[in-house]
C-alpha cells in the first residue's frame, strides 16, 4: 500500500511518540525527512537522529527531548502544505507569519529546507512544510 503523504506520517509518529513519552521514534528515511529532522535538531526540538540501514530505504531513529518535568519539548506539529493543497509563501508572507507565530515554520526553498526566519534572512520564499511549537 502506497503512502500519499510521508511527511505527515513522520510528523504523526513524532507527535504520538511524544505523547506516549517514548525515548525514540523510527521513521522510514528519505532526503526530505532527513533535512526536516536536521532543522528540528538545530532548533533543539529533538535530541538526535541516527540512520539505521535496512534492506529498503533505511530508517531514521529520532530521539525525542523532554523537559525536567518530563513534558515533551514539542507541544505540537501541524502539516501546512498537503499533497491536495500546496501552500507557498513569498517574502512578504514570511515576515507576517514570523511575527505572530510561537515556534517556527519549516519552509522548503530552492536552497533547501530551513526555518521561516532563515528563509526570510536569505530573501527566499517557498512551500510551508509544517509548523512546530
Amino acid at each position: 500500500m502506497s503512502m500519499t503523504d510521508p511527511i505527515a506520517d513522520m510528523l504523526t509518529r513524532i507527535r504520538n511518540g511524544a505523547k506516549a513519552k517514548r525515548k525514540a521514534v523510527d521513521v522510514p528515511a528519505s532526503n526530505v525527512k532527513r533535512e526536516i529532522a536536521k532543522v528540528l535538531i538545530r532548533e533543539k526540538f529533538i535530541k538526535d537522529m541516527v540512520e539505521l540501514p535496512d534492506n529498503r530505504q533505511g530508517i531514521l531513529r529520532l530521539y525525542l527531548k523532554y523537559s525536567r518535568e518530563d513534558k515533551p519539548i514539542i507541544k505540537g506539529l501541524k502539516r501546512l502544505s498537503t499533497p491536495g493543497l500546496r501552500r507557498y509563501y513569498g517574502l512578504d508572507e514570511l515576515k507576517k507569519i514570523g511575527n505572530n507565530q510561537v515556534g517556527l515554520v519549516i519552509i522548503s526553498t530552492s536552497q533547501g529546507i530551513m526555518t521561516n526566519l532563515e528563509a526570510y534572512k536569505n530573501g527566499l520564499g517557498g512551500e510551508a512544510v509544517c509548523s512546530v511549537w
